[in-house]
């Protein structure tokens, strides 16, 4: 089941939950305030009737004249307001139908027992809560925008840096051990992600430290063993013919080149070896490499190159791959030259999955039917010297064939700025336009 995920940065998601938060914040307020005022004025239009109730029953009971539109029992008085006053109380009641403003009611009982009322809608006063609410409208959008304009700021920042961070991290899992995450992070002010990028320098601190430590005993003890090894092998010649002699030379000798693989690993993780670059004319090369390792295999010139590297070591590539594929793959083995790109192809089981996922790695062969021969040294010591060119050395299987097989293909990119003496890429300047 494949999932789909939606990627975004991070000063947007930090903009759309400032610019939530403050939607939610404004919409709250805006409700309080606005059924707050709308209290108010009706309160208040309650307090206006009462007076003007008080003043025209005075001046009907001195004058018999009414006043502010009163009325005696009036039919359109309201039967819950009717009710009140029956029972000898004077009483306010609200009419409001939410379309236009409300209509404010205000009753007394006269002394012959009728009603006086007088009523009104007051919409100067409730005209203003419609300005009221454009207002709110207005200072909620002010404070949805300025929220989006902080988040992208503030994000913004957030998101370089950890740009910066992971583009260090990137650069420190190249081999670049020289990169410190929080020189490149910056900024004046610590937060979170100083903590991370120091955290991150500590850790890759530690795993360096441990690295070269297995490094150099692994170089050690290979140092270590060559001169034994050498003298077994010495030794091993002066046997009598036979085939037990035959197999301590075999075993002795497999063991020499053991020895010298793991050394030349050990060279290879330490960084230090550099190339010694010459003009190379990539499919002469390879041709006569190839014939003098195995005349049956097939060679393919695609397109010749002239390339800047250093020979030896393609020659070292060259030979692991094919190695390789003779080991552990079905002929026929093929090699194609095509510009920079060197290509060697088995017709075997492939690759295992391990290997494609997570590139070569020492003393593993991989599945069971690559299992038990080799130690896995010959394609690290490829992608080492590959790195020490500038190269790029890359794995897959090609696509399946009539017999079921796939076969393992082996890729080498030649750079096209030849690494220089010192294992760096050349800076290339050009002229002002």
């Amino acid at each position: 089941m494949v999932r789909l995920a939606l990627r975004t940065g991070l000063r947007w998601k930090l903009s759309a939950a400032i610019a939530l938060v403050g939607a939610l914040v404004a919409v709250a307020l805006s409700l309080v305030v606005h059924n707050a005022a709308r209290h108010s004025m009706l309160d208040n239009s309650r307090d206006v009737q009462v007076e003007r109730l008080n003043f025209t029953q005075k001046i009907f009971e001195s004058t018999n004249r009414l006043q502010f539109g009163a009325k005696i029992d009036d039919p359109a008085l309201p039967p819950a307001l009717r009710k009140e006053v029956a029972e000898g109380e004077r009483a306010t009641y609200l009419q409001d139908t939410g379309e236009t403003a409300p209509e404010v009611w205000a009753a007394s009982p006269l002394s012959n027992g009728r009603v006086l009322s007088v009523h009104d809608r007051f919409p100067d006063r409730f005209a203003v809560l419609d300005d009221l609410d454009q207002a709110l409208v207005i200072g909620s959008t002010a404070v949805v925008v300025g929220g989006c304009a902080l988040g992208v700021l503030v994000g913004g920042g957030l998101s370089k840096r950890l740009r910066k961070a992971a583009a260090a991290a990137g650069k420190l899992a190249d081999g670049d051990t020289s990169v410190r995450i929080r020189d490149e992070v910056g900024g004046r002010v610590r937060d979170e992600t100083d903590d991370l990028a120091w955290a991150v320098d500590a850790m890759s601190d530690a795993l360096q430290e441990r690295i070269e430590a297995e490094r150099r005993v692994t170089a050690d003890i290979a140092h270590e063993l060559r001169t034994p090894v050498t003298g077994l092998l010495t030794a091993a010649e002066l046997l009598p013919p036979g085939r037990p002699s035959e197999l301590v030379r075999d075993r002795a000798q497999a063991l020499r080149t053991l020895v010298e693989d793991v050394l030349e690993v050990a060279r290879l993780d330490g960084h230090a070896e550099r190339a010694e670059l010459q003009d190379v004319a990539l499919g002469e090369f390879v041709t006569r490499r190839v014939r003098a390792l195995d005349p049956d295999i097939t060679i393919d010139v695609v397109r010749d190159a002239e390339v800047t590297t250093d020979p030896r070591r393609l020659e070292r590539i060259l030979g692991n791959l094919i190695a390789n594929a003779a080991r552990h793959g079905k002929p026929p083995i093929e090699v194609t030259v095509e510009g920079r790109v060197l290509r060697v192809r088995d017709h075997g089981a492939g690759f295992p999955e391990a290997l494609l996922r997570e590139g070569p790695s020492r003393f593993r062969t991989g599945s069971s039917d690559r299992a038990g021969r080799g130690h896995g040294l010959g394609l690290t010591i490829a992608a080492g010297q590959a790195r020490v060119l500038g190269a790029r050395l890359t794995f897959r299987n090609a696509d399946e064939l009539t017999d079921g097989s796939t076969g393992a293909v082996s890729v080498l990119w030649l750079p096209e700025n030849a690494p220089t003496n010192t294992g760096s890429f050349p800076v290339i300047h050009l002229p002002d336009r």
